[in-house]
């Protein structure tokens, strides 16, 4: 059984899927992210993340804490380059909670000036942590290298000399900017009838006033190649390869989570993994990473190593990277590497938190997303020539940067 849905009178999608479960999950997924802050709001929509959990018209921060956690349910939020998403985890009995405290959270934070000021220094203490892990660091680092002239270049957390300037009326203008109904999502996954989601969802989502869209985010078409080497004190050298990619209505985005997949991916026998940690042990931590985004994409390789092996392990990944382009993959190699992008696919949707977070995302992009069968025929269809031709276009050593900590 696919999602149901429904829209509301102000723009909201509601969509939702029954499952044979006692526990349910529900969020509401805002189109807004990073890339939609101004310049002098950089890191405004990660901190509003943080605030809005902070006191409501009716609720302050303890009771909305306490109004799942009291049941056993869990309450998170989470901001990228292009979402802002407040979920909950509960048992089925408790869906009128989690729909009533969650939107009360979106729709009616209070800001207290006191809980800004607190909820600031938590922001620049997370922020310093990110600068102590170099392996994180250098990712946020690599996007700003390559769009250095675009919102999407920034790293989500912000820096402290905006946050510190950060105040209320920021945030409500960021807000009614923004937080537009005709694009949100509000999507649920749980034993419960979808009369009773769409019941819930009129009540509590459906009497917001609409606020719709009528700014357009700035395009992302200035990938700059670049090849950069910073001195850091650390015990490894870190290295990202990297380029722009293709966003989510290329074609050419399918094959390219299988060459990914491939390359780096989590499976254990990525060529990458093999290569470098297997075959010569040169490093602990090494994989590769595509995320197509409204717009561009981009693809990644990381590895660290100790500095004695950086020059060695860096030239064995582009001997890898030549064979991807250069080889073209055997019938079995091509079999084996769709079974198993395939069999992770289908097992990531088996969790039904990870199944409601996609579906929300997929239902932001698309009209009309496509089922999860449809997708795999679509990996089942891609020809070893198709994985060939992307080789050649994203890894190609002209295309691709490289940043790296040494």
């Amino acid at each position: 059984m696919e999602f149901e849905q429904h829209t509301l009178r102000n723009g909201i999608k509601v969509i939702h899927k029954r499952v044979n479960s006692s526990v349910a999950y529900c969020c509401i997924m805002v189109n807004t992210g990073t890339r939609d802050e101004l310049q002098h709001e950089h890191g405004l929509a990660h901190f509003i993340e943080h605030v809005i959990f902070k006191g409501t018209k009716k609720r302050k921060a303890f009771h909305i804490m306490s109004r799942l956690e009291d049941v056993g349910g869990e309450l998170n939020a989470y901001t990228s380059k292009e979402e802002t998403v407040v979920h909950a985890t509960f048992l089925k009995q408790d869906f009128t909670r989690a729909v009533e405290l969650i939107t009360d959270i979106i729709f009616n934070s209070s800001f207290p000036d006191k809980e800004i000021d607190r909820e600031r220094e938590v922001v620049i203490d997370e922020i310093n942590s990110y600068k102590d892990n170099p392996s994180e660091l250098i990712f946020d680092e690599f996007e700003e290298m390559i769009y250095p002239d675009h919102p999407f270049g920034r790293n989500i957390l912000g820096n402290k000399r905006y946050l510190k300037k950060f105040s209320k009326k920021d945030i409500i203008n960021f807000i009614a900017r923004n937080y537009n109904t005709d694009q949100m999502v509000f999507c649920s996954v749980g034993d419960i009838p979808f009369s009773r989601v769409k019941k819930l969802a009129d009540k509590y989502l459906g009497c917001q006033q609409a606020n719709l869209r009528k700014q357009d985010r700035v395009i992302v078409s200035n990938y700059t190649r670049s090849e950069i080497t910073k001195r850091k004190s650390t015990f490894q050298n870190h290295c990202i390869i990297g380029a722009a990619a293709y966003d989510l209505q290329d074609p050419k985005r399918i094959a390219m989570h299988l060459l990914n997949n491939i390359l780096g991916g989590p499976g254990m026998n990525s060529r990458l993994n093999i290569a470098l940690r297997e075959k010569h042990g040169y490093a602990y931590d090494v994989e590769s990473s595509y995320i197509p985004y409204t717009d561009t994409g981009v693809f990644t390789i990381y590895f660290g190593t100790d500095k004695t092996n950086f020059e060695k392990a860096y030239q064995v990944i582009q001997k890898e990277l030549e064979k991807i382009r250069t080889q073209k993959l055997g019938v079995l190699q091509l079999f084996k590497a769709k079974k198993q992008l395939i069999g992770q696919l289908l097992i990531s949707a088996e969790s039904n938190e990870n199944l409601m977070l996609s579906a929300a995302k997929n239902f932001l992009v698309y009209p009309q997303p496509d089922d999860l069968d449809i997708v795999v025929n679509q990996i089942e269809n891609i020809s070893a020539s198709e994985i060939t031709d992307v080789a050649n276009e994203i890894v190609n050593p002209n295309y691709l940067s490289t940043l790296v900590y040494k």
